[in-house]
């Protein structure tokens, strides 16, 4: 046979470059086949990524530990705050991790930060389109998608570099993946909705469980009426589910646990060194529960709560802070949920029962769960609760459209459910979109008398449409300027830094923190409340001082504590140059907070010994001698200023520790540029003498 008729197969990477280049036209293809989905994905981009810069470095917190973490693998794999690698950030990697490898990439900038949260955004709108759109068609999947995209806390989130825009893609992405398993029945998919949970944990531990009792739930309920061999390969694929979760859930803190403590950082947020009790107490059961000793109060009368979410209560998702972040639709969602549950009759066969226990139940757990938390609550928060709101609104929608029964019921309740939570938050704005009330009582009620009579597709297209003008356009303000430093909420500057105080609350307690400056949001008062909680809102770099200029290096022998917020960056400085002159090592200082200013600013030496604040880190003297004997750690700054105490709070971070390196190192005097006198001691050649106080 002559060789010119045979036909070589082509190289691997050949066939591999010509199914990627397939799989790209076939992409491109579903894309300009559903206009609405480019359109979709487009305003989702411009939402997340105009006028970007403008939020600076935003959580200056967590830009700090990136920056450490793109200049070495091991303060990389264990996100350490600090260069020296003395302490980690009080949250797990994930988020950080790829932040830290965008700035390895494209260089320590704030876009190169921010630009993969944007994206993030992005893809999760994307991703729930399609989670929608599978059930319920490409209008019920778009009415999702803008939903999602318009809701105010998810723009800010998408603009932040809080690790939540992460958490929310991955939960998504999980449930994607659990309605790919529900349609096709297969164990991968199962294997792959475990996976993204277990990322999600990996970026904000338990919270990122809240989805797993509905898919659960989703997964035995449709296969329990089968043969026992059916049912018994269901449990398995459960389990291999499950498994997947585990294996990706614990990789990190199971890493974390096998490292000998002296060759990671502290874990920030922990009294005792350990990744469990971040994970079980300070990020779990003390976030819903209260945490010891933490911050409480907030409430004002008539009931419990936490210090920033305000009462706790089955209204609390509606108040002030919360309620204009991500409670516009929250009565549509609930009664689009009972409408499907109605519709189906959690019939096994009904390929939508198993997508309303799983996005319903992820959607019941977090509201109750949120609803009822008292320990430290952000308003956002919430953004975890958006996508799972917007996928029932837009199911709900695409029921309405159909000529049933419940269609013909569902359509006016939902509506003006729809209307009834979006008034009662606009009545929290006081008087901030005044227009919209009226809009939304007359059109969006009308619509739901008439559709109480007659059914019509446009009057469902014109209902969402005024029901979801007043978030959209609250969420587009969020881009006229930057968001809190550590709170990111979307809106107008005047929601900034939420609160969950009662209406006009959270203001009043900005304009109060500010020392008086200021009754209104957004003025001086509600700068400083920014600024108060690690950095100011431009996310700057520069350091978040507590109002009136108090400073919170903490602990100094017979000082005003443990440390509170931020801190001068005037007595820091000073310190820096200070320790520069006289043979440089790392400087110690109470808040994470006070060194995440530095770190960004100059890529200083200095290490946070007390946690975000000040107070929710205790690090024991021993361990600082041991730090100070293998040259990790050599000053430790004292500041006999003031400090910032939230109600209820009576953690005192590292002050003991720090107290007793003041009795046994060197004290030095440095003098700021204010002429202020401050403290710093040299612990060079004292760790002996520490650990011997640390046992006496």
């Amino acid at each position: 046979m002559s060789t010119d008729s045979y036909s070589y197969p082509a190289p691997r990477t050949a066939r591999l470059h010509a199914r990627a280049a397939r799989r790209g036209r076939e992409r491109l293809g579903v894309l300009v086949a559903r206009p609405e989905l480019l359109g979709l994905l487009g305003l989702t981009a411009v939402l997340n990524l105009w006028n970007l810069s403008i939020n600076g470095w935003a959580n200056t917190y967590y830009s700090a530990a990136v920056r450490s973490m793109s200049s070495s693998w091991h303060d990389f794999v264990f996100a350490s705050l600090d260069r020296s690698g003395l302490m980690t950030v009080d949250k797990p990697p994930l988020a950080l991790w790829v932040q830290a490898l965008s700035v390895r990439v494209f260089g320590f900038h704030p876009l190169s930060i921010l630009v993969p949260e944007a994206l993030m955004g992005i893809a999760a709108v994307g991703l729930l389109y399609d989670l929608v759109r599978r059930r319920f068609g490409r209008a019920a999947g778009f009415a999702a998608g803008l939903a999602l995209a318009t809701t105010p806390i998810t723009v800010a989130i998408a603009r932040h570099n809080n690790p939540d825009e992460l958490l929310v893609l991955c939960t998504v992405a999980a449930l994607w993946c659990a309605v790919r398993a529900f349609e096709t029945d297969r164990t991968r998919w199962l294997v792959l909705c475990g996976a993204c949970i277990g990322l999600g944990f990996e970026t904000k531990m338990l919270v990122a469980m809240m989805i797993v009792p509905g898919i659960a739930l989703a997964w035995i309920w449709t296969r329990s009426d089968g043969t026992g061999r059916e049912r018994l390969r269901a449990l398995r694929q459960l389990l291999a589910g499950g498994a997947a979760m585990a294996a990706v859930a614990l990789a990190w803190p199971l890493l974390v646990t096998l490292t000998p403590a002296a060759d990671r950082p502290w874990i920030s947020g922990t009294s005792d060194n350990s990744i469990w009790s971040l994970i079980f107490g300070y990020n779990g059961l003390g976030r819903v529960a209260g945490q010891s000793g933490g911050p409480g109060g907030g409430a004002g009368p008539g009931g419990a709560g936490s210090m920033f979410g305000g009462p706790t209560g089955v209204l609390r998702l509606l108040q002030s802070g919360l309620g204009d972040q991500a409670g516009w639709l929250l009565g549509f969602a609930a009664v689009a949920g009972v409408g499907l549950l109605v519709a189906t009759r959690l019939r096994r066969r009904d390929p939508r029962t198993a997508w309303l226990i799983a996005i319903g139940g992820a959607f019941a757990t977090t509201v109750i769960v949120f609803s009822l938390a008292s320990g430290i609550f952000h308003p956002y928060y919430v953004s975890l609760l958006a996508p799972f709101t917007a996928a029932l609104i837009g199911a709900g929608a695409g029921l309405m459209l159909e000529r049933s029964r419940t269609a013909r019921v569902l359509a006016p309740a939902a509506i003006a459910a729809g209307v009834v939570t979006e008034v009662a938050v606009l009545d929290e704005l006081g008087g901030s979109l005044s227009w919209a009330t009226p809009l939304v009582i007359g059109v969006g009620g009308g619509c739901a008398l008439l559709l109480a009579l007659s059914k019509r597709a446009v009057l469902v297209a014109v209902a969402l449409a005024v029901l979801l003008a007043a978030p959209a356009v609250w969420a587009t303000e969020t881009l006229g300027h930057a968001t809190s430093s550590t709170f990111p909420a979307g809106g107008p500057a005047s929601a900034q830094f939420g609160g969950g105080f009662g209406p006009g609350g959270a203001r009043r307690f900005a304009a109060g923190a500010g020392g008086g400056s200021g009754g209104v949001a957004g003025g001086p008062g509600a700068a400083a409340a920014a600024g108060l909680f690690g950095g100011p809102a431009n996310g700057g770099g520069a350091s978040g001082g507590l109002p009136g200029g108090s400073r919170s290096f903490g602990g100094a022998p017979g000082g005003a504590g443990a440390g509170g917020f931020g801190g001068d960056s005037a007595t820091l400085s000073a310190a820096v140059k200070y320790a520069a002159g006289h043979g440089g090592g790392t400087i110690g200082v109470a808040s994470q907070s006070s060194a995440a200013a530095a770190i960004i600013s100059s890529e200083a030496d200095v290490a946070g010994l007390g946690g975000f604040s000040g107070r929710e880190s205790s690090v024991s003297a021993t361990w600082i001698a041991q730090q100070v004997r293998a040259g990790r750690l050599r000053w430790v700054l004292a500041d006999e200023g003031g400090s910032f105490t939230l109600p209820g709070d009576t953690r005192t971070g590292s002050q003991a520790a720090m107290s007793i390196v003041a009795k046994t190192c060197r004290a030095v005097t440095i003098t700021t540029s204010s002429q202020t006198k401050v403290t710093m001691y040299d612990c060079q050649g004292r760790a002996a003498a520490i650990l011997a106080a640390a046992r006496g």
